[in-house]
């Protein structure tokens, strides 16, 4: 079972979602409050198990409703997906990825660590 991790930044407060084997597989942004922070890992919980996958690699790819998994090619040509919610708002984003079958296994992990995981504050 995974775990989300709760910390403080220096504009906020933000939390990454950590895999079994304590890597990071996906983070949030930075929020205002400890409150909103845990608000969006609720989000992520109850949206990653059901999110669609579209994958926007490939040519005349299918648009998919929110909840969805989104995987693209960033600018360095490096894999990444990102999480959004019902109302389109992203709520949690991944590492790049040189290989695409590794990041569809990010957002496999995501999807299975994302339902309960601890949340652990770090100092």
């Amino acid at each position: 079972m995974g775990k989300y991790v709760v910390k403080k930044t220096k504009t906020g407060i933000k939390f990454d979602l950590k895999a079994t084997n304590g890597e990071i597989i996906a983070n949030s942004e930075v929020y205002k409050s400890k409150a909103s922070c845990m608000k969006g890992i609720r989000s992520v919980t109850t949206n990653a198990p059901i999110a669609a996958l579209e994958d926007q690699t490939v040519e005349g790819f299918e648009v998919c409703k929110n909840p969805k998994f989104e995987v693209y090619v960033d600018k360095a040509g490096e894999f990444r997906f990102r999480l959004k919610a019902r109302n389109g708002q992203i709520i949690a984003t991944g590492e790049g990825y040189k290989a695409k079958k590794s990041c569809l296994n990010g957002v496999d992990s995501v999807r299975r660590n994302s339902v309960d995981s601890q949340v652990v504050e770090e100092e």
